[in-house]
């Protein structure tokens, strides 16, 4: 069973930027897709981002196109998440999950969850 960890999470300005890092446990990391999803307070979670197996596919929620950028290093087995250009809308708990195959294709490609991280940005 994988074991995702978040990092990165914290309180910042809007306009400001954050980097979140999602590490994973095993030695099939670079063969599964991964994505971010985010849950703010009495909101469902919602896909924010994902990224194919070797890094060459990405997608992003339209709310967060053009400001965050997903990546990964499978010789770390981590992903990343450049979030810049913040704002208080972005607030929420940042999820990483694992996908079931090696590209993304829907939200539902996703079996395995970290337990989050919490964002906030004042404004």
């Amino acid at each position: 069973q994988v074991q995702l960890v978040e990092s990165g999470g914290g309180l910042v300005q809007a306009g400001g930027s954050l980097r979140l890092s999602c590490a994973a446990s095993g030695r099939t990391f670079s063969s599964y897709a991964m994505g971010w999803f985010r849950q703010a307070p009495g909101k469902e979670r919602e896909f924010v981002a994902a990224i194919s197996w070797s890094g060459a596919g990405t997608y992003y929620a339209n709310s967060v196109k053009g400001r965050f950028t997903i990546s990964r290093d499978n010789a770390k087995n981590t992903v990343y998440l450049q979030m810049n250009s913040l704002k208080p809308e972005d607030t929420a708990v940042y999820y990483c999950a694992k996908a079931r195959y090696g590209t993304y294709s829907s939200t539902s490609d996703f079996g395995s969850w970290g337990q989050g991280t919490q964002v906030t940005v004042s404004s």
